[in-house]
């Protein structure tokens, strides 16, 4: 009960990634279409379902087809339980996937160590959430300890390592989708 069921399908998502992937306009879209920009644009905003025609159309637009189109869409659901993993402790680090399909936010769990020799630098923001344990993140030049319950946000571009201080650390990060241009130019003024 209240576990993630197969739900409509948003297609509006699909056709905007791979509307951008291509470079491509809503105009051009339309144009190759025979469709409005007002219709796709409502599309793209699961403001409308485009009819299976209609979806074809828009298909043939983006040089894919119907079937990947929806293949590649969103669940229309708002909520999605992902039950805990019942695993034995041990030496060996585990993560784990807190999110299904393709949203807008990413999150992940980690327990134990790992290569603390690894760097990461995420294209968008990311929070840093020690369930249990303590770690030590390095993020532009400066060390900082993490104990449990602590958080560390990294706006997007920032590189980073951390490790485990405390054996079976479990830490929760957090973050803005890949897929999602999240990024602004920080160097501009607004």
């Amino acid at each position: 009960m209240g576990d993630h069921k197969e739900q409509p399908l948003r297609v509006g998502a699909a056709v905007r990634r791979r509307r951008r992937s291509l470079e491509l306009t809503l105009a051009v879209v339309a144009e190759r279409s025979g469709l409005s920009v007002p219709f796709l644009s409502q599309i793209e905003n699961d403001r409308a379902r485009p009819s299976t025609s209609s979806l074809e159309k828009v298909a043939d637009a983006l040089r894919t087809t119907a079937v990947e189109l929806l293949a590649a869409a969103d669940p229309a659901c708002s909520v999605d339980v992902v039950r805990a993993e019942i695993a034995e402790p041990g030496p060996e680090p585990r993560s784990r996937s807190l999110v299904r399909g393709h949203h807008q936010m990413h999150a992940t769990e980690f327990t134990g160590d790992h290569d603390a020799g690894r760097e990461f630098q995420y294209r968008n923001d990311q929070l840093m959430y020690v369930a249990d344990g303590a770690v030590e993140i390095e993020a532009e030049g400066r060390a900082y300890r993490l104990g449990r319950g602590d958080t560390l946000y990294l706006t997007g571009g920032v590189r980073h390592r951390w490790r485990a201080t405390v054996p079976d650390t479990r830490i929760v990060v957090v973050a803005v989708a890949e897929h999602i241009e999240a990024v602004r130019d920080r160097g501009r003024k607004r």
